[in-house]
């Protein structure tokens, strides 16, 4: 089984914390950031990864991601095509054909893909994305309808979703992404449009790490959790 890495973040929010390397070769722990997405590949069968790169970036990528398990195959933007533009252009790498799953290589999270692959090939939607809840980042306060203040809650989780950034895309989501830009902004509206597109709820771990802040969070997640994910 094959699967599709988005790797080609620059780590400009990181700044000095990301050591001159792109975003998802940052250290976490003991080893780089998309070598965690690389781990929960692997442990789901996938044995090909394809890395979809920005350019000059792919011999960082071969060194540092090899060795995990899987295959590493990296593919160079020839330029920058945005996050659709280069996984379309990394799935010309692609040796099977039918659904794959695509994922960003710059998140930590535990979904588990067996079942999210279940999901698709039983319901057959064009692309079935990972969903996570959305945490206030601020603590909330409950009043009553005399304006009473009842009580408070620390970050709790709000009524709604987001996209977490894991994918299984068929064959019909793969030939409408663009040849530039962003498939969260162009392909999955038009297919969530049609209602070609699923979603798949996941209630575990889910790190962003865009800011040096997230990425202290994310290295103290992992040193406390030292086997997460172990490949």
């Amino acid at each position: 089984m094959e699967a599709i890495l988005l790797a080609g973040g620059k780590a400009e929010r990181l700044g000095d914390a990301a050591r001159g390397l792109p975003k998802p070769l940052v250290p976490v722990g003991d080893r780089p950031l998309a070598a965690y997405a690389v781990a929960l590949l692997s442990r789901a069968g996938v044995d090909r990864v394809i890395v979809a790169a920005a350019a000059e970036a792919g011999e960082l990528f071969e060194r540092d991601l090899s060795g995990i398990g899987p295959e590493i195959v990296v593919v160079e933007e020839p330029e920058p095509l945005g996050r659709g533009g280069a996984l379309r252009f990394a799935a010309q790498a692609r040796r099977e054909k039918g659904a794959v799953v695509a994922m960003n290589g710059d998140e930590l999270l535990d979904v588990d893909l067996n079942a999210l692959l279940d999901r698709h090939r039983e319901r057959q939607p064009a692309a079935t994305i990972t969903l996570v809840p959305l945490r206030s980042q601020f603590g909330v306060v409950d009043l009553d309808d005399d304006d009473v203040v009842t009580g408070f809650r620390e970050a709790p989780r709000l009524p709604y979703w987001v996209n977490a950034g894991l994918y299984v895309l068929g064959d019909e989501a793969l030939e409408l992404l663009p040849e530039r830009g962003d498939h969260e902004t162009t392909t999955f509206p038009l297919l969530a449009a049609r209602r070609r597109l699923h979603g798949f709820r996941h209630l575990g771990t889910w790190l962003t790490v865009n800011t040096p802040k997230e990425l202290r969070l994310a290295e103290e997640f992992v040193e406390q959790h030292p086997d997460w994910l172990a490949a």
